[in-house]
């Protein structure tokens, strides 16, 4: 299967990586002055929660990591 849309985010991010030598520091750090340059301009930026707890309640939580 290929589709367009994840070609080209591939692009990008191989792209990305080549800008700075496949150095994963060097990303991470081009990545999170670039995620302050949006928070100046007043973007809020929501941080995803890491563990399955911290979800927001929905059904899908509920039937996801429900036993029974």
């Amino acid at each position: 299967m290929n589709d367009e849309i994840i070609d080209e985010v591939r692009a990008i991010r191989e792209a990305h990586a080549a800008r700075f030598n496949y150095d994963l520091k060097a990303i991470f750090t081009d990545i999170q002055r670039g995620e302050a340059e949006l928070e100046k301009q007043g973007f809020k930026l929501i941080i995803p929660p890491t563990h399955p707890a911290d979800l927001p309640e929905s059904s899908l939580k509920r039937i996801r990591f429900t036993r029974g």
